[in-house]
């Protein structure tokens, strides 16, 4: 079982514009609306793979019922907590090059009881199928993801990580800001950074691969269990206390970013729930996160998506590369 935790899920809109015009009128020539939020789309990726998951967020006003729809009409399962403000809806702007511009709007108020319902909630539907030490395999993940709505506090993943331990279940982190440094400092099992969050994470810039991999080992020396960077058009980079890989895949015709990042860590942990070692793990998200980006808006990939792309994996990677 993998619950996600996403604390400020919003209803994505993404319009298609042929040439964006700031300042100007444009014309959409397509548009779309998803279940989003970091978490929401983790869940959907897995569920579009047959793994079995559950999400869980805080629902609320009229986006909050029409997120619940989208998610049954998506067969993910859920588990809503109901508050007093309304979502968010959030807005992309794709243009045909794969170039996204997106507005986020802040999301509800959360108050302390509304922040500890849905920790309840998300230790709740986490069911722990073996003794805490047990194979990897056998022992299901919880996942905290996206952004703190107004009012959350800022350890919010950090009380996550500590309260899932406890409960015997491996725990996943994708976060930014304020928000990341007390959940590294709690010791999760796995954070997946893109290299701007690695970079303020770490307080400095990582202009090579040889920087990204000193840096996601200084944190798994500090206690992280697997350090996953994705890097976008240069792959993604897995670090833990035994394992060093890098993998990349080529997408030929770009659609939308969003979402990607989402689908990789989907992958990701969908490999490590089947105790894959680290060189398959970091294919798997690779592969994912690179199928999506072949999908419009925040679509996530099916089978037949993933069967299209390959990823190349490199256990000795060039670390004089530099990144893009």
């Amino acid at each position: 079982m993998i619950v996600t935790l996403t604390p400020n899920p919003s209803i994505d809109r993404s319009i298609t514009v042929p040439d964006l015009r700031p300042g100007e009128v444009n014309r959409a020539t397509d548009s779309r609306i998803d279940p989003g939020g970091k978490g929401i789309n983790v869940s959907r990726a897995l569920a579009a793979q047959g793994s079995t998951t559950t999400a869980v967020f805080p629902s609320g006003g009229p986006e909050g019922h029409l997120m619940e729809e989208l998610l049954t009409g998506a067969s993910v399962p859920h588990a809503p907590v109901p508050v007093a403000g309304t979502l968010r809806m959030n807005v992309a702007l794709l243009e045909p090059d794969g170039t996204t511009t997106k507005v986020n709007e802040p999301g509800p108020v959360l108050g302390p009881d509304d922040v500890e319902a849905l920790l309840a909630t998300t230790l709740a539907t986490y069911a722990v199928p073996s003794a805490p030490g047990a194979d990897p395999a056998a022992r299901g993940w919880l996942v905290g993801c996206g952004s703190l709505p107004p009012g959350a506090p800022a350890d919010l993943f950090a009380q996550l990580v500590r309260r899932g331990h406890e409960a015997g279940a491996l725990v996943a982190v994708d976060t930014s800001g304020a928000p990341l440094h007390p959940a590294v400092a709690a010791g999760p099992d796995l954070i997946k950074p893109n290299l701007e969050e690695l970079e303020e994470l770490v307080g400095r810039r990582l202009p090579t691969l040889g920087d990204v991999r000193d840096a996601a080992r200084s944190l798994v020396d500090g206690g992280v269990g697997t350090v996953v960077v994705s890097l976008g058009s240069d792959g993604a980079l897995l670090v833990d206390a035994t394992s060093l890989v890098h993998a990349a895949a080529r997408v030929d015709a770009p659609l939308s970013t969003v979402g990607a990042g989402d689908c990789l860590l989907a992958g990701c942990l969908d490999a490590l729930s089947r105790g894959l070692p680290a060189a398959d793990v970091v294919s798997a998200g690779v592969r994912w996160g690179s199928a999506a980006v072949a999908l419009p808006g925040s679509a996530v990939p099916t089978p037949d998506d993933l069967a299209h792309v390959q990823a190349v994996l490199t256990l000795d990677p060039d670390l004089t590369r530099s990144l893009s």
